[in-house]
């Protein structure tokens, strides 16, 4: 039996707030409020006026087509690594022989900062790009960027919403470790099994994720009373969602929320990520809501670790 089509969300399960003035340098309380009621209830917010020119999210949403329209065997040359940069295969398995493992109808492809290869921090690494699709290189580019600065705002918002200081998280993102990736997911007409669809149910596992999705729709979100309900897009926004090692930061006052996609609009449907991540020896425990002593997993082991379950394919030998 298919899986039920979900419903489409009403907007104050996932708000729509205006950042326009938090984007210029004020502290908004009105949006700041917002977004903490948001983070602590839903973990998931549409943000407005957030700056990002659209000329530059539509350059990269064409250069996203035209990468993933080249052959399998042309994609493979660059597939991804364990520092997750390069081609991700469609059709790879997650968290295999685990809760909630399952076959992902996406293909991907990863960026992050271009680093050379570091012995401290198993995380660092170079870009792989196409030699024939050059105007990739620069598209991605100054999309990393522009959204880049969206998310040090709202960096300095959610640290003003949880009533710390404004700066309070920006020792944790000195040298990033930000990933950012093109999705394409081929459509599914009526598919039956919660492991066999575009992304299975997951929360993503950094500080916070920024998304564009195109207007096909396909992003589910699973709300507290465990319904799906569809994140209807909606033009010049990103949605944002909250990680775990930000709802661990927290001490679980804002919430990371499980997510899923599937693509039943018929057609293909692109999203562009970008995964914003601390620093590779940040602190994996609590840092508000009272103090804590205790020894804390670097953000660079938690990570590596996830990798290994999530993406495995990056971790085969070719």
């Amino acid at each position: 039996m298919p899986i039920p089509v979900s419903r489409r969300l009403d907007f104050s399960e996932i708000p729509v707030i205006d950042v326009g003035r938090l984007a210029a340098g004020e502290d908004d309380p009105k949006a700041i409020a917002a977004l903490g009621t948001a983070c602590t209830d839903i973990g998931f917010i549409y943000v407005a006026n957030h700056g990002v020119p659209p000329h530059v999210v539509a350059d990269l949403a064409q250069q996203a087509a035209r990468f993933f329209a080249h052959p399998m065997d042309e994609k493979r040359s660059i597939s991804v690594d364990e520092r997750m940069r390069g081609y991700l295969p469609l059709g790879y398995q997650s968290l295999v022989g685990q809760p909630g493992g399952g076959v992902s109808h996406q293909e991907g492809f990863w960026i992050g900062y271009d680093r050379p290869f570091d012995p401290v921090n198993p995380l660092d690494g170079p870009n792989r790009w196409l030699a024939s699709e050059p105007e990739l290189v620069p598209a991605m580019t100054a999309y990393f960027a522009a959204v880049e600065r969206v998310s040090n705002v709202l960096r300095r918002a959610f640290a003003l919403a949880l009533g710390c200081p404004r700066d309070f998280f920006d020792p944790l993102f000195t040298t990033p470790q930000s990933l950012l990736k093109l999705n394409h997911y081929p459509p599914q007409d009526a598919p039956e099994h919660e492991g066999d669809i575009g992304v299975v149910g997951h929360c993503d596992t950094g500080g916070f994720t920024i998304l564009w999705q195109d207007d096909n729709g396909g992003l589910e979100v699973q709300t507290k009373s465990g319904d799906w309900v569809g994140a209807t897009p909606i033009p010049d926004t990103f949605v944002i969602n909250l990680g775990n090692v930000m709802q661990t930061w927290t001490n679980g006052s804002f919430s990371s929320t499980p997510h899923r996609v599937i693509n039943r609009s018929g057609t293909d449907r692109y999203s562009i990520p970008l995964f914003v991540n601390p620093n590779f020896d940040a602190p994996v425990k609590p840092l508000v809501g009272g103090p804590n002593d205790e020894p804390a997993e670097r953000y660079a082991d938690y990570q590596r670790d996830v990798y290994r379950r999530i993406f495995p394919v990056a971790f085969t030998p070719a």
